[in-house]
């Protein structure tokens, strides 16, 4: 995620569609566990991978589907907790949030969904 802007960008180009025809989903630490969130421009909240599509992009004006992880515990650096490998109840959990940001997702795409 963290360089995608290059590639998005580029197909972006090869499809002839502009930033308001895509939709970013990306994890979001400023978001609970397990909530997934639509959400239309906006800040990048230091977010690599956000950073890198806004760059590419030229605009910050894209749609993203914020699929909620939480904040690390104690001193977990945020890329070690957004990386650990899942087990047991949380990757279950996991699994379900998953099916719910790719129902947000379908709707996102078939324009029922206001945008936050």
């Amino acid at each position: 995620m963290n360089t995608s802007g290059g590639p998005l960008s580029k197909l972006m180009r090869e499809l002839r569609v502009g930033p308001q025809e895509v939709l970013v989903v990306h994890d979001e630490v400023d978001l609970p566990q397990g909530q997934v969130r639509a959400k239309f421009g906006g800040g990048l909240n230091a977010h690599n991978g956000l950073r890198s599509v806004a760059d590419k992009l030229g605009t910050r004006d894209f749609a993203r589907l914020r699929f909620g992880v939480g904040r690390p515990p104690g001193k977990m650096s945020v890329a070690d907790y957004a990386l650990r490998q899942l087990k047991g109840g949380f990757l279950d959990e996991f699994r379900l949030t998953a099916q719910d940001a790719a129902d947000l997702a379908e709707r996102c795409l078939d324009g029922n969904v206001s945008w936050d």
